[in-house]
């Protein structure tokens, strides 16, 4: 049915969206799959994870200064392994509330204050225009009512930085951590070399190329370089069929990461015989999920290592 002509088409998406938001949050009542609180940082009491993206590496943006005449001052561009962390809290609270209590534990942490603002010191809607935040439903912000905190800290040689967006839909509370651990990123492209290399001395060879989102068994469009060194390795070889892989760190629960790691397992052969014309006969999947650790499950870096495709000569 069409909108009222006298309802701007904007009021009508607004509330179609606070609709969405609504729907979502009444069926939600635990953590999103996968997910958990940053390490040091955790979460306002009663709250539930509602988006959860983890990158390897990445590109966040940070505002370290409040905007002026509409423009920002100090807007920060950081790169290196990036956390997106959505919160939904019952109503009850307030947005500073919220706010002052994940600012607090960000001390704790050792986190140094850059910025602390509301909404018209920070620089109203334009502001939150540009603070990267997950989409409805998973996290929502209202550009008239909301509080945001950016933090760093240089730890071990190691810069962090965070930031906070707390704001309110419908009298529940949503909050959004961010936190870019900066560094270089890893060389993670292994040619057809190095996969005829690995497969001839141990058998086997891991692959870190290979990209999924959190819990998702999809490809990404940034595989294809790995993807096609997989494909001209094979096509140079035609005798050599392989078994591919899945690995996923222990994160979750056990049965979901074996199920998890088969259907990336599937996914990767599925492309290769769509896009490449590899023959299905020349390829044989399996997933073990957090069966074959190469790294700790214990640290970020060692989950990294154990989130992999591997090649596995027969």
């Amino acid at each position: 049915m069409p909108a009222p002509r006298n309802i701007p088409g904007s009021l009508v998406l607004a509330a179609l969206l606070s609709l969405l938001a609504i729907t979502a949050a009444a069926a939600q009542t635990r953590d999103v799959a996968g997910s958990r609180d940053y390490p040091g940082i955790g979460r306002f009491a009663g709250s539930v994870i509602t988006g959860y993206v983890v990158k390897d590496f990445d590109a966040a943006r940070m505002q370290a200064a409040a905007f002026r005449d509409g423009q920002p001052t100090d807007a920060r561009r950081l790169e290196g392994r990036i956390f997106r962390i959505a919160y939904r809290t019952n109503p009850g609270p307030s947005i500073l509330e919220v706010s002052r209590n994940f600012e607090t534990q960000l001390a704790k942490a050792g986190f140094e204050t850059l910025l602390a603002c509301d909404t018209e010191a920070c620089g109203a809607i334009p502001f939150t225009e540009s603070v990267d935040t997950l989409p409805i439903p998973q996290m929502w912000v209202d550009g008239f009512n909301y509080r945001y905190f950016a933090g760093h800290k240089s730890e071990g040689g190691r810069e962090t930085y965070a930031s906070v967006i707390v704001s309110q839909n419908n009298q529940e509370i949503y909050a959004q951590v961010t936190v870019a651990e900066l560094g270089a990123i890893a060389n993670k492209m292994v040619d057809a070399a190095a996969m005829a290399k690995g497969l001839g001395e141990t058998g086997h060879i891991a692959l870190y190329g290979i990209y999924f989102d959190t819990d998702k068994a999809v490809l990404k469009p940034e595989s294809r370089p790995t993807l096609e060194q997989i494909a001209k390795l094979l096509t140079s070889q035609p005798q050599l069929n392989v078994f591919i892989v899945g690995h996923t760190d222990s994160q979750g629960a056990y049965e979901y990461n074996l199920d998890l790691s088969k259907r990336r397992a599937e996914a990767v052969a599925a492309e290769l015989v769509k896009s490449f014309r590899i023959a299905q006969t020349r390829l044989r999947t399996a997933g073990v999920g957090l069966l074959a650790p190469v790294g700790p499950n214990a640290t970020d870096a060692g989950r990294a290592l154990n989130r992999r495709v591997e090649l596995v000569a027969p």
